[in-house]
């Protein structure tokens, strides 16, 4: 009983670190110049994380891993279904068959051109499928989804974080300079569908949009959470799909995300509009700190050795999708959109 007391009380000292870390995240997050970058607190919380894995990591005790690793699982998960109140049935009906048809074709077309990138560059799968699901869906909250159903290491999960965060960012301060200079032929309701369908963090295109003006940034926060709420049915093709592979002769075994049918089921709720505004500000909120200690614990799982043996192919991946982001996204906001009434 003693054992098994001191083994849960080195745990929650993990987790108790992890919280800690989050809270200076979401201090640092809400300075002027964080948010003028539009860095989320999960961004900050992953920086800190590594920050503390390449520094004082070894100066600590190994038992508390756990809690660390319970805060990359279970913490996760909760975070993940809990996302789902941030969205409702009727905002995705609201912006019309348009959004939806382009945001299915920009899923799809990023995760198949990502697979077969990923193998022309002889990339591990693993960091493939989480790099061209964060750039396919919504950034660092799809690879976090995407990470238990493949069953990647975690300094994987942070490498393909820290991809779709560096082009991200680099579209957040494209779109506008490129939309102001006329560069783009589009109306404020093309470039808020191109800006929605296109961009990777929902913080990306929050930050995105408010600098076009609020017509472009509200069409484009509801055509990115179109993109969102396509992560549970690609995590569950994913796992039927990765349930197929065999390794050593073994089948493996099938993995439901159920996670993600949670993550459904909120959405449902959630559409229901049965809680008062401010109770579901106050779990969006509670949600926001559970993932960035997802992401903290993720960087804190993560040297920078990691990253060196990774090598450049995971960036060179996210960079071949953000130019198909960018070019093919154009195109299909410009073109396919009007013919799709």
């Amino acid at each position: 009983m003693t054992i098994l007391n001191e083994k849960r009380s080195s745990t929650l000292h993990g987790i108790l670190l992890i919280a800690l870390f989050s809270f200076s995240a979401f201090y640092i997050a809400g300075m002027q110049f964080m948010q003028e970058l539009s860095l989320s607190p999960l961004i900050v919380g992953i920086l800190l994380g590594m920050l503390y894995a390449n520094s004082l990591r070894n100066n600590l005790p190994e038992t508390w891993v756990p809690g660390i690793k319970f805060c990359t699982k279970e913490i996760l998960r909760t975070g993940i279904v809990l996302y789902g109140f941030r969205l409702t049935f009727q905002s995705v009906a609201a912006i019309g068959l348009p959004a939806i048809v382009i945001d299915l074709v920009v899923v799809a077309a990023t995760l198949l051109l990502g697979l077969l990138a990923g193998r022309l560059l002889r990339l591990d799968r693993d960091m493939t499928l989480l790099t061209a699901t964060g750039s396919a869906i919504c950034g660092a909250a799809a690879v976090l989804g995407a990470e238990p159903v493949v069953g990647g290491q975690p300094h994987k999960t942070a490498v393909a974080v820290s991809t779709v965060v560096l082009f991200g960012t680099l579209a957040m301060f494209l779109y506008p300079f490129a939309y102001r200079a006329g560069t783009l032929d589009l109306t404020p309701e093309q470039m808020g569908l191109y800006t929605g369908a296109t961009l990777h963090e929902v913080a990306h295109v929050v930050g995105a949009g408010n600098a076009m003006g609020p017509e472009i940034a509200d069409t484009a926060v509801i055509v990115k959470m179109i993109r969102v709420i396509l992560l549970a049915p690609v995590l569950l093709v994913m796992g039927i799909a990765l349930s197929r592979r065999t390794a050593g002769g073994a089948k493996r075994k099938v993995t439901v995300p159920w996670f993600a049918f949670g993550f459904l089921a909120v959405i449902g709720f959630n559409s229901l509009n049965l809680l008062p505004e401010p109770l579901v500000a106050w779990i969006n909120g509670f949600d926001t700190f559970l993932l960035t200690m997802a992401m903290t614990a993720l960087g804190a799982e993560t040297s920078f050795d990691k990253f060196r043996q990774a090598g450049a192919k995971p960036f060179l991946l996210a960079g071949i999708l953000f130019i198909w982001l960018l070019v093919g996204g154009y195109f299909m906001a410009k073109y396919l959109a009007p013919l799709l009434g």
